[in-house]
């Protein structure tokens, strides 16, 4: 697989919650799990299994934070213009839907916040708007059909 691109922020973000995960949740729910095997009968034990699968989930992540970890890419972000939408710019633009404008800033697939505007490259709003420039009218085939938006202004992140 290839490179995982991050802000810096974002990856510093990622790193928090993978040792999160690994030095609190994890020791945490090692015990839990303890403490409820010693409430006797297992196989009717709902503390038990609960807890079961949240050490599950708990793993999987850290599995997976591992993964993109090992992979991550720090853009640096210094070397952009704002000209184009790329990566590490933020956009204005205008919804026709809407009848208003909304800014959004395009970061990795796993610093991904819509109530923060923050979207995936990978998103079909920011495919759209790669590459173009202020006063670029685009359309983005997004999960709610044909959407179309006029670029306003392009700022890096």
């Amino acid at each position: 697989m290839g490179k995982v691109p991050f802000t810096r922020d974002g990856l510093e973000n990622l790193k928090i919650e993978y040792n999160n995960l690994k030095k609190i949740e994890r020791p945490e729910i090692i015990k839990a799990i303890s403490i409820a095997r010693e409430h006797g009968d297992l196989s009717e034990n709902a503390e038990y299994h609960a807890a079961k699968e949240k050490q599950s989930f708990i793993e999987g992540r850290i599995s997976e934070l591992e993964d993109v970890l090992s992979r991550a890419e720090i853009i640096d972000l210094s070397k952009l213009n704002g000209t184009k939408v790329t990566f590490g710019t933020t956009v204005k633009v205008f919804d026709e839907d809407l009848d208003e404008e909304v800014t959004y800033s395009i970061v990795g697939p796993y610093e991904t916040d819509l109530e923060k505007k923050l979207i995936s490259v990978t998103s079909p709003l920011a495919r759209a708007l790669l590459g173009k420039e202020v006063n670029s009218v685009v359309e983005a085939n997004t999960p709610r059909g044909i959407k179309v938006y006029e670029i306003i202004d392009i700022k890096v992140i």
